[in-house]
């Protein structure tokens, strides 16, 4: 197979829910042998600067599983301390691998990635060979293994969640059972206080509630068993109730027989004898449990409304099966406030291409009462798309029927971008570089068979290839360098930023006319390589451009929203149909390939902090094109943070 193959392979085993985790990894692990053709592959712990092996395959004694050492003696010592895999084709004569490691595991060859979970090193996932390689690793072998090493922390990373969800549901489970029981064994206390504030009368359940025998309670003022920060208002329902009017759920804190508070709900009215109020009588009900209960509740309601990743609930008894709650981050991920979702089906955040298979399964599955997880495209209340990565789960009564369905709502878009950067490399890096390898064949062929004084033209086209072919590497570097970065949103004066710009490609084009045009006071709310996304569009627009004095114009507007709109015109002879097609459909098809990486870049940077790209022929008989950004605009009494805006869907 090829590498492709071999991704499609690693895919399809991690999106296989009929194995565990632990199941997974192995046979992730017997495919990753095969592919780098290393005997050898294990994934190792890394706790307190010790190696232990966790899974493995292959037949070396010291690589399997509870097997430990310091780090420092292990082969994975350079691995944890890198962002990219190390990879050692001949383990003697490198200066990453220590000479105790050699020692110890005798390994010649040696490629390894590290694996994070939940933002922190996990470990690492290796292969390896006693013999030493002939060839140094490939950069596709290296994507590779770093695609195997984001699957398998996603991997432990979803088992964790799901184990902390186990224990959480386990820990409510035994709450509610242990509320469950104080409830069947609790009873009210029934009360007459004279108008001395004295008893006269305690039933029998008071023994039971505050520890006291009724007869040690008559005659003595109730005031005496009233938790002091809690006498003013007894005393005030008290002299309320000889006035006539009856206190309902006054909750007093009485002191037990131990010195413990006890919160008593009381409920009482005038005793009356022969039209004259002799005192009071009521009830006395044990909330102490409840009281604790709601603060509970309190705190577990306050836990989920602070939640980082959205949390939904919705009534299963219910028509359409409504929302009944949703949290913060429920708001924040989608831009609904509460009061525009509560009340609906949730699918009203399915949009144009949201994919009907999933939303089937979706629906099947939660039909059936069976917990559900599936990655959505959704749209938030302004419309941008998203990936959403939705796990719906059945909650029962105790009859055992569905009453409610438990949503948990995570954003993936980063994710998802960056996994279809990997395709979106793979093919076009594929396509480019086997069509611009069959013309330096033919090339070739020409400058064997030509003769001598015929060999300028073939010459200067081999040079044009090799620099395309420099070009787009280039170019897939800084997509792959700018994915890893972190986003960083700024305010970028659109002045400075295009002004630069255009002063550097005037330097570097001499004959060409760049014109800087700027009608707006509000800085973009970018990222520093929005800078490299614009001059990427002047440098395709010059170069691709015949005329002997080419002219390119850069313009900043506000629309009429809250963005700020830049334009980049060109005099040229135009995009073609194929170019515009590709962007418009936002993805490349088999038959339908676009020349190369620059525009992809522009609108992975444009689209990474919440902006839109296109690029278009320009209007009326006038050749060229116009490539339009929009990206959220910072008003004088904005903050960054208010306007900062997530990444979108590419090219959405």
């Amino acid at each position: 197979m090829d590498a492709t193959s071999y991704r499609e392979a690693l895919y399809d085993v991690f999106v296989d829910t009929d194995r565990d985790v632990e199941a997974q990894i192995a046979r992730a692990l017997e495919i990753g042998t095969e592919y780098f053709d290393l005997p050898v592959g294990f994934l190792t712990r890394i706790e307190d600067e010790t190696q232990t092996i966790v899974q493995a395959v292959g037949s070396h004694e010291l690589i399997q599983p509870g097997e430990s050492c310091p780090l420092e003696e292990a082969y994975c010592r350079r691995t944890v301390e890198t962002n990219v895999p190390l990879a050692v084709q001949q383990a003697s004569v490198s200066s990453a691998i220590s000479e105790t490691a050699i020692e110890t595991f005798d390994l010649g060859a040696y490629i390894g990635g590290k694996v994070v979970v939940d933002g922190d090193t996990y470990g690492t996932v290796c292969f390896a060979d006693k013999d030493e390689r002939d060839t140094p690793f490939s950069e596709v072998e290296k994507t590779t293994l770093e695609l195997l090493t984001k699957l398998i922390g996603q991997a432990l990373e979803q088992r964790a969640h799901e184990r902390e969800l186990r224990r959480r549901n386990e820990r409510l489970e035994r709450e509610k059972q242990r509320f469950e029981g104080i409830a069947e064994t609790s009873f009210d206390i029934l009360f007459r206080v004279g108008l001395e504030t004295e008893f006269t009368y305690v039933s029998s359940a008071v023994e039971r509630v505050l520890g006291y025998e009724p007869e040690t309670l008559i005659g003595r003022p109730i005031t005496e068993f009233i938790a002091e920060s809690a006498t003013e208002a007894a005393i005030t329902g008290y002299s309320q109730v000889i006035d006539g009017t009856p206190v309902e759920n006054l909750e007093l804190e009485f002191v037990d027989a131990d010195g413990e508070l006890v919160v008593l709900e009381v409920n009482g009215t005038p005793l009356v004898d022969d039209g004259t109020v002799r005192g009071v009588q009521g009830v006395g009900r044990d909330v102490t449990a409840r009281k604790e209960r709601e603060q509970e509740l309190r705190i577990k309601n306050r836990a989920m409304d602070e939640a980082r990743i959205g949390i939904s609930i919705s009534d299963a008894e219910q028509s359409d099966e409504p929302l009944v709650y949703v949290n913060e981050g429920f708001e924040r991920l989608t831009g609904y406030e509460a009061a525009d979702s509560l009340g609906r089906n949730c699918r009203f955040l399915q949009g144009e291409a949201t994919d009907p298979e999933t939303v089937a399964t979706l629906r099947e599955r939660i039909d059936a009462n069976e917990p559900v997880s599936v990655e959505i495209l959704n749209y938030r209340a302004d419309g941008t798309p998203f990936w959403n990565q939705v796990r719906v789960s059945p909650v029962e009564n105790a009859d055992g029927d569905v009453t409610h369905y438990l949503g948990f709502q995570t954003e993936i878009t980063e994710r998802k971008r960056t996994d279809q950067l990997v395709r979106l490399l793979n093919r076009v890096l594929r396509h480019n570089l086997r069509n611009d390898m069959n013309v330096l064949l033919g090339l070739a062929d020409r400058l064997e068979n030509a003769p001598a004084d015929d060999a300028e033209t073939p010459g200067e086209q081999l040079s044009d290839t090799a620099a395309a072919l420099i070009e787009l590497s280039e170019q897939a570097r800084d997509l792959e360098r700018y994915a890893r970065r972190e986003r960083d949103p700024q305010r970028l004066p659109p002045d400075s930023l295009l002004t630069d710009v255009a002063n550097d490609y005037r330097e570097r084009f001499p004959s060409a006319t760049v014109d800087v045009t700027v009608h707006t006071d509000r800085p973009f709310c970018a990222g520093p390589e929005l800078e490299r996304a614009v001059a990427e569009l002047v440098e395709n627009a010059l170069k691709h451009n015949p005329a002997p004095e080419p002219w390119v114009g850069l313009a900043v507007a506000d629309d009429d929203s809250e963005r700020v709109v830049l334009t980049v015109e060109d005099d040229g002879p135009g995009i073609s149909e194929m170019e515009t097609t590709v962007i418009a459909n936002g993805q490349e098809e088999a038959l339908e390939h676009g020349s190369g990486l620059g525009l992809w870049l522009v609108n992975w940077i444009v689209t990474r902090y919440g902006g839109s790209f296109q690029i278009e022929a320009r209007d009326g008989e006038t050749a060229g094109s116009v490539a339009t950004v929009r990206l959220p605009g910072i008003g004088p009494d904005d903050s960054l943070e208010s306007v900062a805006q997530r990444p979108t869907v590419l090219f959405r």
